[in-house]
């Protein structure tokens, strides 16, 4: 009996994954994407509670904190740079807003296609165009390729997944209000080694972080009612930014003057799906379930997501039983992921310079020595990665 053949639509992080696992099952597993290669691109994520768990059962922790971007902790500062509170990387045993395996995407990226890339096949500079459910299996139509048959068809692209609209055109993303930029600038002296965060009146909100590549990441954020702005051309994205934080203060105009080379825009939201496969064909981390980078839990769910999706692929024998059943076990914790704290983004961004004043007090309390040696700011920050039990998979290699 032939071994059967699946597609994964996605090269990040939730498609390799998958792949990693299934090759163990000794399935024949393709990935498709749409750029011409492997994206280095991106910026801070982090692995945390039952996704590490997976990592480690991957063998594939340690290459992690080796490329870990080396961020020790959380300062938050006034408009002259001055330092309002710092929480501590190792201030608890618990991850708080760092956590102890912070990476960027595309590093992990690179970590989980060079563990997967002698047993995968690799379509760069493709995608697909056309997916018919025979029932036996599907047939699906490459960008400029003939078709081809697979046993079934993971879609793991994201959140503004092209293909999840050829089985579900009336998905749809729920905005939460928050618009970011994501740079890359020049490392300079008056970078550190923390997430810098920097609140500054009409709810905007300038961040630095360190990476381990010799630059800093930078993030430009507000919130706004006005919905489809990260639809706008390129260049009326950036000279909305540059009026918006034109007076804003601290590092806003390094930041500012970064914009004139290649940079990412987007409005954050969720995926909030009825279901999470049509047959066949399923869906699999952000495309299916994205919990946003307010959730913190992206990157956690998406590895979750991969180990058990594989388990019920390799076990039950049959696609639509195994989605169906990878469903029921992983909804319960993508929920909880997905409950974002009240109030948030607008409490992260204060409109008014007394609201900014307000935030401030708050942190500043919360990093007094005797509140933090009771790590009130880490658990305030503690996500629900460590609230899954990852059940025991037995592939064979």
């Amino acid at each position: 009996m032939s071994a059967p053949r699946i597609l994964i639509s996605g090269a990040s992080i939730a498609g390799p994954a998958l792949a990693f696992w299934l090759n163990r099952a000794g399935w024949r597993t393709t990935v498709v994407e749409r750029f011409t290669e492997l994206r280095d691109t991106g910026h801070n994520i982090d692995v945390r509670g039952a996704a590490r768990e997976v990592l480690r059962r991957m063998g594939l922790e340690q290459a992690v904190l080796a490329a870990g971007t080396g961020e020790e902790g959380t300062e938050f500062v006034d408009g002259r740079g001055r330092s309002v509170a710092v929480f501590p990387r190792s201030a608890t045993n618990v991850d708080g807003a760092t956590a102890e395996l912070e990476i960027l995407r595309g590093e992990l990226s690179r970590i989980l296609y060079d563990s997967t890339q002698d047993r995968t096949e690799y379509l760069f500079g493709n995608q697909i165009t056309g997916l018919d459910d025979t029932g036996e299996g599907v047939e699906v139509t490459l960008k400029g390729s003939a078709r081809r048959s697979f046993d079934a068809v993971v879609l793991a692209d994201g959140l503004t997944s092209r293909t999840r609209r050829l089985i579900m055109p009336e998905a749809d993303i729920t905005r939460v209000g928050l618009y970011t930029a994501y740079l890359t600038i020049p490392r300079t002296s008056e970078d550190n080694d923390h997430w810098r965060w920097y609140n500054a009146p009409g709810s905007r909100v300038v961040m630095t972080r360190p990476d381990n590549l010799g630059t800093t990441r930078a993030l430009l954020s507000f919130t706004s009612d006005v919905r489809g702005l990260e639809e706008l051309p390129a260049a009326e994205v950036t000279a909305l930014l540059r009026r918006k934080f034109a007076d804003a203060g601290w590092m806003a105009p390094r930041v500012l003057d970064a914009l004139d080379a290649p940079y990412y825009f987007d409005a954050i939201g969720q995926v909030r799906l009825p279901r999470w496969s049509m047959g066949r064909i399923g869906l699999l981390g952000d495309a299916a379930y994205c919990a946003s980078p307010l959730s913190g839990m992206s990157t956690s769910l998406a590895l979750v997501g991969a180990y058990v999706l594989a388990g019920e692929l390799a076990t039950t024998g049959d696609p639509t039983a195994a989605f169906a059943r990878f469903e029921r076990t992983l909804r319960p914790y993508v929920a909880r992921a997905q409950k974002l704290p009240p109030g948030v983004p607008r409490l992260a961004h204060p409109r008014t310079r007394a609201g900014v004043g307000a935030l401030r007090t708050v942190v500043r309390a919360l990093g007094s020595r005797p509140v933090q040696r009771l790590g009130v700011f880490d658990r305030l920050s503690q996500t629900s990665a460590d609230s899954f039990t990852l059940p025991d998979l037995t592939l064979t290699r």
